[in-house]
């Protein structure tokens, strides 16, 4: 069953909700008047690691912003095997179908450390959509954004080998951060699950990479990226 968000996981604050609505792009455009107006009507909620947000089969009923830490989105196929969708981080936001349809989830959602979500019921969003537009356009371009990054990920996996695969990775890693040294968002086992191959491949193939000079792993998750230009023909 869906998480209920309303129950003694609550530690809201409206400093903490304010902050909330002012990093999400839907929001971030409004006047501050307009934006205080909105924070009133969402609740602050924390939970730890590990805690699922909600189930696949839950019935959708608001939207998650994330506040503070990281939510992964994955869904899990007839075998148990996992397949990550997207990660979320700070000034994202999840559960947005279920306010245009009343819906359940397709997918898990996890906390991947302690997060803080702030919360706003299908009914109050939909409220926000008519009484200013300028929302509904934001959310259909994160929405295009997100079929756009979806389509590209299962062209790779479909056309494209594990070296190349896990190489752009690594190349729009850096470029999203606009640095040659990354550290990556997930672990190698939420990786492998994202570009469709397994653990120990990732660990074998960046192990490859780097005995090629093309990079250097400088821990566990920190890589520095030496030649890009190897990484993008691969």
């Amino acid at each position: 069953m869906t998480a209920n968000v309303n129950c003694g996981h609550s530690n809201g604050t409206a400093e903490m909700q304010k902050m909330c609505i002012s990093i999400v792009p839907i929001f971030n455009h409004l006047e501050q008047a307009e934006m205080n107006e909105i924070v009133k009507h969402t609740h602050s909620v924390s939970y730890p690691r590990g805690h699922t947000i909600y189930h696949e089969g839950d019935t959708s009923d608001g939207l998650y912003i994330i506040h503070k830490g990281r939510v992964k989105i994955y869904r899990l196929s007839e075998n148990g095997k996992e397949q990550l969708v997207r990660i979320l981080e700070s000034g994202d936001f999840t559960g947005e179908l279920s306010l245009f349809n009343e819906t359940v989830h397709d997918a898990y959602a996890e906390a991947m450390g302690k997060v803080e979500l702030c919360v706003m019921s299908r009914d109050d969003f939909q409220k926000f959509l008519l009484k200013y537009p300028a929302i509904s356009l934001k959310v259909l371009g994160e929405f295009s954004n997100r079929l756009a990054k979806t389509e590209k990920q299962a062209a790779r996996i479909a056309m494209e080998t594990t070296d190349s695969r896990l190489a752009m990775y690594l190349a729009d890693l850096a470029e999203e951060r606009n640095s040659d040294r990354i550290n990556l968002p997930m672990t190698r086992k939420d990786l492998a699950s994202h570009i469709g191959t397994s653990p120990e491949t990732i660990s074998r193939k960046l192990a490859e990479f780097e005995d090629a000079g093309w990079i250097r792993q400088l821990g566990q998750r920190e890589i520095e990226i030496l030649d890009m230009d190897a990484l993008l023909l691969i």
